[in-house]
């Protein structure tokens, strides 16, 4: 084989704007969104919706929506860290601070905070979301959409049918 036959450029199809416009061929949304506040005084916490969309095989729900509260977030990620091999970010902070008495705003119940915070913990779950070794384990699995998660569950990988 001569060189010019070696490095020759594949030729590609164009790209049409059916093409372009068309479903992703594999997909995974996750919006963690809508936080309420619930309870008072020192019963006081928040949660979110974090809802999933997706066509990957390895969801055998394609469509999902849960209540989430940060100490949700926070055993996801401790789960990861003990069973699976991925690089775990990190989650936004406690707020240690904003929850001291005297404070001339609601702390932790700030409007603006909660915003900050579901930014950050959406980020935080697509991060993880989107890797592929994270997509099989079970924990993850549980967390987007059960709607109770089962602390006592066995630990493991999920298998595509």
């Amino acid at each position: 084989m001569d060189n010019t036959e070696a490095t020759r450029r594949l030729h590609t199809k164009k790209q049409t704007l059916d093409d372009a416009y068309a479903a992703p061929a594999n997909f995974l949304e996750i919006d963690v969104i809508n936080p309420i506040t619930h309870g008072v005084a020192k019963k006081r916490y928040t949660d979110y919706e974090v809802r999933m969309r997706t066509n990957l095989p390895v969801f055998k729900i394609k469509e999902s929506s849960v209540r989430r509260r940060y100490s949700d977030f926070e055993w996801l990620r401790s789960e990861l860290e003990r069973d699976s091999k991925i690089v775990v970010p990190p989650l936004p902070g406690k707020a240690i601070k904003r929850q001291l008495p005297f404070r001339n705003d609601d702390g932790i119940y700030d409007e603006d905070f909660i915003e900050d915070r579901r930014k950050s913990l959406e980020g935080f779950v697509n991060k993880i979301a989107g890797h592929p070794l994270a997509q099989n384990e079970r924990c993850l699995h549980m967390f987007l959409q059960e709607p109770v998660i089962d602390k006592n569950y066995v630990p493991g990988k999920i298998r595509p049918n």
